[in-house]
């Protein structure tokens, strides 16, 4: 990365440098052009990867949810054929609850 150094510049002019100031400036402008682009491209390359890993993550994190609802609902229905009439009873009383609370809104 280039970096202005005016120090390095008086130097050098006052060591012969007989080049005009919009020379040197559109030089260093050039550099400083260059370095900006590098940046950018380094910045672009590391919004992919941390796009990436966070793609990676929420998969991983989908399919474990996925799996938990899979594995609730099959509980879910060996209760229900296990025990229909308590299922019916509960699921009447939920609804009963339900229903009320609502209504009173």
């Amino acid at each position: 990365m280039a970096t202005i150094d005016l120090t390095k510049d008086t130097k050098r002019r006052g060591a012969g440098d007989d080049r005009p100031a919009s020379e040197r400036f559109t030089e260093q402008a050039s550099a400083v052009s260059s370095d900006i682009q590098g940046m950018g491209a380094i910045a672009r390359d590391v919004a992919h990867e941390k796009l990436e890993e966070f793609q990676e993550n929420a998969s991983a994190v989908y399919e474990q949810g996925r799996d938990k609802v899979r594995e609730a609902t099959r509980t879910l229905e060996r209760f229900i054929a296990e025990q229909p009439l308590t299922s019916v009873l509960v699921a009447a009383g939920v609804g009963l609850f339900l229903g009320r609370f609502w209504m009173r809104r």
